[in-house]
């Protein structure tokens, strides 16, 4: 329910106070009734209970009688409990009672007034007797002939008489409670429809609301006008007088009697919903919003707001204006620069600047940009040499100069004046300009026969730099240009020339890259016998890496492949991937193993990162990984070792692809591991394809993916390395090639028994004569009769080394490739050094001789002992 101070909470109260009044003063009347009804009732209860015993027959005797008491008392007792009375009393003349229904009270005097029944009347009176407040009667008892022989007196107590207000008051209090309910529950719709009507709100509240609300109404900047269902004005605040020019009597009178315009009177005097429509009201443009009052339960009629939008109309075009300039420039500040190509760069400023600013835009650059290097400063009043990189605009039918063409613009111009002097140039109307003609006039007229009219030229400077310029032109279906627009114009300009520096200086960067890199990789193959090699090298589409391989000969026919892999990009990874490969050409001389070779090589990353950590600044090499082989043809058996590398290939000759097992070993850098080297037969005719993760791996693939693809790609017989070089690449790079690719196809041939002699001598000088007359047949007959001499020379002294400073048995061996190779291995591990002998020495001259005599020499170790080997040149 309501609070007391609402309008509903005091009806309530005064309801229930009209309800209470009228139960206090019915049960108060109902009371005074009762009681005078019972008074009554015991009157008459009484009285006809002493007249009844004072006729009855026999009394008048009794009273005479010797004992009126004995036989009176029974009777007046059985009287009175008949007639329901408290007591009976006979009395005598003198107020002497004889009878009592209390034995004590017997012989006593009568409590009461029995003057006038002695004088022969009935008397009733309320009396505080023996028994408490009582109504009694005194009635006299008279003889036959009239005389008074006494009294019979007769009493009640009042409290025993009952009334009707025991059965009254009940029903009276019953219908008192039902008032109040009704009352309550009166009250309780009252206020839900009261609370529904003032939405809760009290009299002082509604008075406060109103009082507020007209106060708002009339202070407002906002036209209110209210009009009733049948087209009358209900209200109309002051705004809406003053922007509708309403006369002062306006309320109550019809809306189309108020001289309004007949579309603003339509509108006002129809139940049309309207949102911000736009009306003319004399000089005025006011924006009306029109709703119906009766479409949720209330009044007919409808409800208009007006507000005056004649100046912020103005303000709003200005406002779009500059809504859709930042938006070009946030448009322009995502757009432009997604590559680092300079001249894609510049077509992205032309396509983001056209058609919102203009209708055509041509972009400049200095040659010197499009290859990366900063441009010569130009001088004041020389000409610009500038080549065109883009233009775009609504046709291609422009006369302006088309992309590529190399264009000199001359002092006057303003292209020439943007570029040397750094500051743009307005040309609001091309035909009265006088400098921009000097380019020619030809060019000049068909300029303007097309329909160009307005030119801003803008130079691309980005830090210091005067890059190029871009030229913002206009034809007759836009408006010229005027000197706001070149805030807008420096704007897109400069984020435009950061872009294009970046990519002028990444361009740089990434042709010293090429460069380096290209330095840096093998220049060509080196001749041998023992593998048909073919290789590709894929730089990858955005930066340099460092992924290398190598084909290096080694002696003894043999030949080692590498590939590795440098983590990264640019010409720290370019530098990285070139000390390491020089690094494997060192160590590969020394003629190790490819597990020791490995080790010597991760050693000298160790040592580089190293020194990268102590000088400050400088990356260390973030990883590398490498692949090391080395082919015998004399035995068919590839030798490999990896640090981190993937696994390669092997094609065989019947077209079956395997990829052999081979320790990973550690990537180079980590140290603290071995390398472990495995040896493979490869059957002449046999791949070995060697690769970088560029070609098997991609963002939407996994690499086993790419390995699988490889594999069905090699799994072709009797193809050359070429050939399989192209079908690898026609399958596995990705379309977004983001790594370099190094791809090494070798494949093998084993030398033929007879291109191979070997003997093995005992440790006896004597043997030396033999051995000589041996090499010296094998080499008639392999037709190489002018080199039995020097062979035999070398040989002699190189077995004879190794007989006077090696145990066990000394082994020959001849080899005929592209030249005669002779080796002579023992068990021992001591390498001989190549010395000068003194005048008086008798011994050291052997190697100088083998030296002179032989075209390269050198030692390799086995794990049997050391081989010593010598090459001579074939004719």
């Amino acid at each position: 329910m309501a609070g007391v101070r609402s309008v509903a909470g005091q009806m309530f109260v005064l309801q229930l106070l009209i309800v209470l009044l009228l139960v206090v003063a019915a049960v108060a009347t109902l009371l005074l009734q009762a009681r005078s009804d019972r008074f009554q009732a015991a009157r008459d209860r009484t009285l006809a209970a002493a007249e009844a015993f004072a006729h009855g027959p026999g009394l008048v005797d009794a009273l005479r009688g010797p004992d009126p008491t004995a036989v009176l008392q029974p009777l007046t007792e059985a009287a009175r409990k008949q007639g329901q009375v408290d007591f009976i009393a006979v009395l005598n003349r003198q107020g002497i009672r004889y009878t009592h229904p209390l034995p004590a009270e017997i012989g006593k005097k009568f409590v009461g007034t029995i003057g006038p029944s002695l004088a022969g009347r009935t008397t009733t009176e309320s009396v505080h007797g023996p028994l408490g407040d009582e109504e009694q009667a005194v009635v006299p008892v008279t003889d036959a002939h009239g005389a008074v022989v006494g009294l019979v007196a007769s009493g009640i107590k009042v409290s025993r008489v009952s009334s009707a207000i025991d059965r009254q008051l009940p029903v009276l209090l019953g219908a008192g409670a039902a008032a109040l309910v009704l009352a309550t529950g009166g009250a309780a719709l009252v206020s839900r429809r009261l609370r529904r009507q003032t939405h809760g709100l009290g009299p002082a509240e509604m008075t406060r609301m109103y009082e507020h609300q007209d106060a708002v109404l009339h202070a407002v900047r906002e036209g209110v006008v209210i009009i009733g269902g049948d087209g009358r004005v209900l209200l109309a605040n002051d705004e809406a007088r003053r922007l509708l020019d309403l006369p002062l009597d306006a309320e109550g009178r019809r809306v189309t009697d108020l001289g309004l315009d007949a579309r603003a009177a339509g509108l006002l005097a129809s139940r049309r919903v309207a949102t911000d429509e736009v009306l003319p009201v004399g000089d005025r443009l006011l924006a009306v919003n029109h709703r119906p009052t009766d479409r949720r339960g209330g009044p007919p009629g409808s409800v208009a707001t007006l507000r005056d939008t004649t100046e912020l109309r103005a303000l709003a075009g200005k406002a779009e204006v500059a809504r859709g300039r930042l938006r070009l420039l946030y448009d322009a500040s995502v757009a432009i620069g997604t590559t680092l190509d300079v001249a894609r760069t510049a077509e992205e400023l032309t396509e983001v600047a056209t058609p919102r600013f203009a209708d055509y835009v041509s972009v400049d650059l200095a040659p010197a940009v499009l290859r990366g290097e900063e441009p010569p400063v130009a001088v004041r009043g020389s000409a610009a040499e500038v080549r065109r990189v883009a233009v775009r605009g609504a046709r291609d039918d422009h006369p302006l100069y088309p992309v590529g063409e190399p264009v000199t613009y001359a002092a006057p111009t303003p292209q020439a004046t943007g570029f040397i002097s750094g500051h743009p140039v307005l040309v609001p109307d091309l035909r009265t300009a006088v400098d921009w003609r000097t380019q020619g006039a030809a060019h000049a007229e068909r300029v303007l026969d097309y329909g160009f009219h307005s030119l801003i030229t803008v130079p691309l400077k980005a830090r210091g730099v005067l890059t190029g310029i871009v030229n913002f032109w206009r034809t007759e279906e836009s408006g010229p240009y005027e000197a706001d627009d070149l805030s807008l114009a420096e704007e897109l300009a400069a984020r435009a020339a950061v872009c294009i520096d970046n990519a002028r200086r990444y361009t740089r960067e990434h042709a010293l890259a090429v460069t380096l890199q290209h330095s840096l990789l093998p220049r060509g193959l080196p001749e041998q016998n023992a593998l048909d090699i073919a290789y590709r090298y894929l730089p990858a589409q955005s930066g340099v890496g460092g992924d290398w391989f190598d084909v290096i000969p080694l002696p003894g026919a043999r030949v080692a492949l590498v590939v590795g892999d440098v983590v990264g990009h640019g010409l720290h990874a370019a530098a990285t991937m070139g000390r390491l490969r020089t690094a494997v050409q060192n160590f590969s001389t020394l003629d190790l193993p490819p597990d020791e070779l490995l080790g010597h090589l991760d050693e000298l990353v160790g040592r580089i990162d190293q020194e990268a950590s102590a000088a400050e600044g400088e990356p260390v090499i973030a990883g590398a990984t490498c692949l090391y082989a080395i082919y015998d043809p004399v035995s068919g058996v590839c030798t490999l070792a990896r640090a981190g590398h993937h696994l390669p290939a092997l094609v065989h000759p019947d077209g079956t692809v395997r990829f052999p097992e081979l320790p990973a070993g550690p990537p180079l850098g980590l140290g603290g591991l071995p390398f472990e080297a495995t040896e493979v037969p490869l059957p002449a005719g046999s791949s070995l394809v060697l690769f970088t993760d560029g070609l098997i791996e991609d963002r939407r693939r996994d690499i086993d993916a790419g390995l699988e693809i490889l594999s069905r790609t090699l799994a072709a017989p009797g193809r050359s390395p070429q050939e399989i070089c192209e079908a690898v690449l026609d399958v596995l790079p990705p379309a977004e090639q983001s790594d370099d690719i190094a791809l090494l196809v070798a494949r093998t041939h084993v030398l033929a028994t007879g291109q191979v002699a070997e003997w093995e001598l005992p440790t006896d000088p004597a043997a030396v004569a033999g051995a000589r007359a041996d090499v010296s047949r094998q080499l008639t007959r392999w037709g190489l009769d002018d080199s039995v001499f020097t062979t035999e020379l070398i040989l002699s002294e190189l077995i004879t080394n190794a007989i006077r400073h090696a145990s066990g048995p000394v082994h020959v061996r001849l080899l005929r490739d592209r030249s005669l190779i002779c080796e002579v291995s023992d068990t021992s591990s001591t390498s001989p050094h190549l010395r000068y002998a003194a005048a008086e020495d008798e011994g050291g001259r052997g190697l100088f001789l083998v030296a002179q005599l032989a075209e390269r020499w050198g030692t390799r170790y086995t794990s049997e002992g050391k081989v010593i080997w010598a090459e001579q040149p074939l004719f």
